[in-house]
């Protein structure tokens, strides 16, 4: 039996500081995970009475996550708008230069919304307010305004489309193409589609049209990251680069959450996604080095594998020069390695 090494916080912190330096952003899609205790978290910071306080650490550990990671994705704009007060919450858990992702919420990006029970009686049918620019700069910009330096992508997730929201693709890119026209420059802006049928010249016209990034992502219905990256003209910006491993093709969401929760270890690799990855980054690290791109962000999910931090060290491990000091390099892939990762 192989016993597992300690968790390597101290290479992933020196990892990560160093692709940082080179404008290179890797975090996880979300950070308030109780399974990384021990690994990420210190467990003592939440006790209270003897117990673990949830609510005390799902409030503070942005702030001990910071102390590793240079950026997150934020997911909790997708469900509702962010006010000032809670965007301004979160910087001020963060250090300067630690750069947040937020997917921007689903009242902009929904054609017709599911029939979920948070969305009451407005369950299955259209929404008005798909792709209103108008909106967006009033319920989800204005709350950014006050720390433009810290948001590193703005993210429009479209959810998977089905024939009753669009008779033909073109119609949406067309749709889409307006939308982009109208929105305030100075930001990053990504799309993340789920149709693998919307990936045509089109659509990647439109985006760099408007220097907005495609943003490579691993989904059920969608082609693997590694895919999307060879197919011609996807990377549509010349600033910026975005990618988000999120689920294994074919694999629903659902599936996922049951095989992987509480997401303590990696239970099934994705050695295609990690490689995509280690790809990416070294495109555009080098493309950084010759002044050809400002930022590259790569979002984890816990759902990929099992547990994000030890993907992102996977990651880590296949980038060689990139890694961090040999003996910091060694207890990073001792620490992957000795748990079959």
């Amino acid at each position: 039996m192989i016993t597992a090494a300690p968790f390597p916080l101290d290479g992933l912190r020196h990892a990560l500081a160093s692709l940082a330096a080179q404008n290179v952003f890797i975090g996880t899609s979300s950070w308030k995970y109780p399974g990384w205790r021990g690994q990420l978290y210190d467990e003592q910071r939440y006790i209270w009475r003897g117990k673990f306080a949830e609510s005390r650490f799902e409030r503070d550990c942005l702030e001990e996550y910071s102390q590793v990671f240079h950026t997150v994705c934020v997911d909790a704009g997708y469900y509702r708008f962010p006010s000032p007060q809670f965007i301004d919450g979160l910087v001020k858990q963060t250090p300067p230069g630690f750069k947040f992702g937020f997917k921007v919420t689903d009242e902009i990006t929904t054609r017709t919304f599911p029939k979920l029970p948070r969305h009451g009686d407005r369950a299955g049918r259209p929404n008005e307010h798909f792709l209103s620019a108008e909106l967006f700069q009033k319920a989800f910009l204005s709350s950014c305004e006050p720390h433009r330096d810290r948001i590193g992508v703005l993210i429009f997730e479209f959810s998977h489309f089905h024939p009753r929201d669009f008779e033909r693709g073109r119609d949406f890119v067309d749709m889409l193409d307006r939308f982009l026209g109208e929105l305030p420059r100075g930001w990053q802006y990504g799309v993340e589609i789920r149709n693998r049928s919307l990936l045509q010249p089109e659509y990647f016209g439109v985006l760099r049209r408007h220097g907005v990034a495609h943003v490579f992502n691993n989904w059920t219905h969608m082609p693997s990251v590694a895919e999307q990256m060879k197919m011609e003209g996807t990377f549509t910006s010349d600033d910026f680069t975005a990618a988000r491993l999120l689920l294994k093709p074919g694999r629903t969401y659902e599936q996922a959450v049951e095989m992987f929760s509480p997401y303590e270890a990696t239970k099934e690799v994705a050695e295609e996604a990690r490689a995509a990855a280690a790809e990416l980054i070294r495109m555009r690290t080098e493309a950084a080095r010759q002044r050809r791109t400002k930022s590259t962000f790569v979002f984890v999910n816990n759902r990929l594998e099992g547990n994000a931090l030890f993907t992102i060290l996977g990651i880590l491990a296949r980038l060689g020069a990139d890694a961090p000091p040999e003996a910091d390099r060694d207890s990073l892939m001792q620490s992957v390695d000795s748990s079959g990762r």
